[in-house]
């Protein structure tokens, strides 16, 4: 049965395309219930842009929309009336919190905590966690969930394939060392040729 706990997930967790495959995976998995805006998609797609000269908007719009569909009712709205009543240290994050707000989150993922105070959460019901953090209890809720969807994510990698160490690697740069390290320790599972 789905689980009926449901985690935001930041902009920031979505800037790497590496980690922003691995999170559609994990939340396909029905161990949470995955929640992001139209608002986060835009921030994301900004800043992927913003670094990377050689992309151009309509090669990464398909992403959002895939993103949309793989996982049902994630797209959360109806979140701009609650900004003005928000205090955050920056302003700009306001949406991020009305959002998980709307989306009746518990966690609101992100690589910025110190972004969302506790007090300012708290009414809400809602905490922060860093990304390393959420995917390891993740995987203390429903042990072997997490690399099962890091093989399916690893097939995805064709052309030009990718090893478990470059995809481990491309994690451990996205900010989850410890996400990164716990797959390289079961690398056996991701695939039979792992390098050693």
């Amino acid at each position: 049965m789905p689980s009926t706990f449901t985690a935001f997930f930041d902009a920031n967790v979505f800037f790497g395309a590496r980690l922003r495959s691995l999170v559609m995976e994990v939340a396909q998995s029905g161990v949470f219930r995955a929640r992001w805006s139209p608002d986060v998609h835009d921030e994301w797609i900004r800043s992927v842009l913003g670094r990377r000269a050689d992309l151009r908007p309509e090669q990464i719009e398909p992403i959002r929309v895939m993103m949309d569909i793989a996982v049902p009712d994630a797209l959360v709205s109806g979140y701009a009336g609650l900004i003005p009543a928000l205090t955050l240290p920056d302003p700009d994050d306001r949406h991020i919190l009305a959002a998980a707000i709307a989306g009746r989150a518990d966690v609101i993922v992100t690589f910025n905590e110190k972004d969302f105070p506790p007090d300012a959460l708290a009414p809400y019901g809602i905490h922060t966690r860093h990304p390393d953090a959420f995917f390891s209890e993740a995987e203390g809720i429903e042990p072997g969930m997490l690399t099962e969807a890091a093989a399916r994510d690893l097939a995805h990698y064709k052309r030009p394939p990718l090893t478990p160490k470059q995809y481990t690697d491309d994690l451990r740069k996205a900010g989850v060392p410890q996400l990164a390290d716990y797959l390289w320790r079961m690398r056996v599972l991701l695939d039979d040729q792992a390098e050693p």
